[in-house]
């Protein structure tokens, strides 16, 4: 049986000292002002003749709407693209590499390539737009350096006036993508304009979200009906419906005729009321003799949203409304925990 090798004289870690490091809030000041400055530059030096012109060539493609980026300015490219297709426009990112190695396929005379360099020296770009060119693609170029390669190479050039980076090296790119992102979704919000988007057409965009939940989804989406609603007669004795009042989730019972004509509600809260006031007596009162008779409703084509506004309208907000018809029918009911529920 072999021996164990002798033990080794290892190097102990090192002790670790706590260091607290530190940002002053004028130093934090201080560059915020100092972001602030080099973006006024920005603003007070773009050539809006530039902008124009690339704005309406965007606007009057006859396809789609490619970016492209290296490193930071990638990220901005892919960034506004997004913006683009969220407004509904045909746009997509490029990666210089990928489209190099196939991606450029999907490029057509039609299209419009805009390219993110703050450099304008970027040999990726570079490369990539004369394989553009042979497509026949128009070619715009975003820089912030005069005179520059890319500029030079591309049909048009809109040029993002850059005082310097906020880095102290002025070297990491935080005040050139910031501009990036400035310029690129102001023109994305200018092309919305021109397209005249309505809200609609925006939510119908963004189905998942709460911004499309509150501009597509109507009452009827969100409602409940038939089975689930907690209907009685107001004839009823209170104390008969107990198990309806509390069975359906909703906290309320909702009285009708018998052409299920809404004549009003009677909540939880009055259950507590009654018994209160009336004591023994409940068992001989009716939901009809107790109920609201003029309880807020309202149809089923009203936007939800609407619905969780009116519930938390004065005098006092309310966790659910009866939806009627024209005809003041009873056909569904909603709830501020079904609106809840749907995202809303």
């Amino acid at each position: 049986m072999g021996s164990l090798p002798p033990s080794l004289d290892l190097p102990s870690p090192p002790s670790k000292k706590s260091h607290h490091q530190h940002v002053s809030e004028t130093t934090l000041l201080n560059l915020f002002k100092s972001q602030q400055d080099h973006l006024n530059y920005f603003f007070q030096n773009l050539d809006l003749s530039q902008t124009l012109s690339f704005t309406e060539t965007l606007l009057n493609s006859r396809g789609s709407l490619f970016f492209s980026g290296v490193g930071k300015s990638g990220f901005v490219a892919h960034k506004i693209s997004q913006t683009l297709v969220s407004l509904g426009i045909r746009s997509s990112f490029l990666s210089p590499l990928d489209a190099l190695h196939g991606d450029i396929g999907a490029l057509s005379s039609a299209d419009v390539l805009v390219l993110f360099s703050k450099s304008g020296s970027t040999e990726e770009l570079l490369r990539l737009v004369p394989c553009a060119r042979a497509k026949g693609v128009y070619l715009i170029s975003v820089t912030s350096v005069s005179n520059n390669a890319l500029a030079n190479a591309c049909d048009m050039n809109v040029h993002l006036p850059l005082e310097r980076e906020l880095c102290p090296f002025d070297l990491a790119p935080v005040t050139s993508t910031a501009i990036q992102m400035v310029f690129g979704d102001t023109v994305a919000i200018a092309l919305m304009g021109a397209r005249n988007l309505t809200k609609e057409q925006y939510a119908a965009n963004h189905p998942a979200g709460r911004i499309g939940k509150s501009l597509i989804f109507k009452v009827k989406d969100v409602m409940k009906k038939q089975d689930e609603l907690p209907v009685c007669k107001e004839g009823d004795f209170i104390m008969d419906q107990l198990v309806e009042l509390t069975s359906k989730g909703c906290g309320c019972l909702l009285v009708i005729d018998e052409e299920y004509h809404l004549l009003g509600t009677f909540t939880d809260g009055d259950l507590r009321r009654t018994l209160k006031a009336s004591g023994e007596a409940i068992f001989q009162l009716t939901v009809g003799e107790m109920c609201n008779r003029k309880p807020r409703s309202l149809g089923p084509d009203a936007m939800a949203v609407e619905a969780m506004q009116k519930m938390e309208s004065p005098p006092s907000p309310v966790q659910f409304l009866p939806v009627i018809d024209h005809q003041n029918i009873l056909i569904g009911i909603v709830t501020l925990h079904g609106l809840v529920s749907a995202g809303l």
